[in-house]
């Protein structure tokens, strides 16, 4: 128990110290958006970047962790919209509300995390929940959004519309050219990587403090509905990760699909102990050269 509240406390230490700086007035009210754009826009892309140039084939791909992950996410996204339709709601408001609820924080807070508690090897892992959130559940998020709306009345501006926000996005250009690295057999240059590794390296405490900041800033007090609140917070934290987990254990493959699941070794087994007369004798044995005939024999 101690040794995670060590690994976990750095973490929640960089939120404090964002909501510490707002608070008391060292940073202005804009500070959260800028910040917000330079991980978004720039360091998350650039750590996503790194990440897929210099991964395996075998550590992205993981078919395992995908179809518990992205399911998992699914059925609360579903189950959500499900839920605050029967009230009755309309869809764009309940398409919003299932992606608060289904919606994965692996960027801002998954990264920093997977890396201080797992290491290096975890960024594969979260890399595929980042851009199964990003990429398919926005997506369909978008979608709903946009059809409960009905501001495009024609199908291809919708999807026309929805491309175009993803193409943009650059959680998910970042990885796609990364993609490119190996798949092209390419090296990328040291001046390249080392702008890569410092840039990267300042996506998790600014996205942690960023974080801070966004729960600093003061808001209007206005009529809460705390039972719909209470039920997106039980979805979101309680709900998807025992619905992800269940699904990770039955299928039992996801711990054969990480790659940081140690290998197995057999278990030691001593040797029994010989005696000085044995070994000299196995010495003997193994030292004469081997062949079939006989040693010539010393005539007197």
């Amino acid at each position: 128990m101690l040794s995670t509240l060590t690994v976990v406390l750095p973490i929640f230490a960089l939120i404090f110290a964002g909501w510490l700086v707002r608070r008391i007035d060292v940073v202005g009210p804009h500070a959260t958006t800028e910040l917000n754009l330079f991980v978004v826009c720039l360091a998350l892309p650039a750590l996503l970047f790194d990440i897929v140039a210099h991964a395996r084939w075998v550590e992205i791909w993981q078919p395992g962790f995908i179809a518990a992950f992205g399911c998992g996410a699914a059925l609360i996204f579903v189950l959500t919209i499900a839920v605050r339709l029967r009230r009755p709601r309309h869809l764009a408001d309940a398409a919003i509300d299932a992606l608060n609820a289904g919606y994965a924080n692996t960027g801002f807070v998954g990264f920093p995390l997977a890396l201080v508690a797992l290491g290096r090897e975890a960024l594969a892992p979260t890399l595929i929940a980042t851009i199964i959130t990003v990429c398919v559940l926005f997506a369909v998020a978008i979608v709903l959004i946009e059809a409960g709306l009905q501001t495009e009345s024609r199908r291809r501006h919708l999807v026309f519309k929805v491309g175009r926000s993803l193409l943009r996005n650059p959680l998910l250009v970042a990885p796609v050219l990364g993609a490119l690295v190996p798949l092209c057999g390419l090296d990328v240059p040291v001046p390249v990587e080392s702008f890569l590794k410092l840039l990267g390296a300042a996506a998790s405490p600014c996205a942690l403090v960023a974080l801070g900041l966004f729960l600093a800033a003061k808001r209007k007090t206005a009529e809460q509905d705390f039972g719909s609140t209470a039920l997106l917070v039980g979805f979101k934290l309680v709900l998807q990760p025992v619905v992800t987990w269940v699904l990770a254990s039955v299928s039992s493959i996801c711990p054969r699909c990480s790659p940081t699941q140690p290998s197995y070794s057999p278990p030691y087994r001593p040797e029994p102990e010989r005696s000085c007369w044995q070994s000299t004798t196995t010495a003997r044995r193994t030292s004469r050269p081997a062949s079939s005939s006989p040693p010539p024999s010393r005539r007197s």
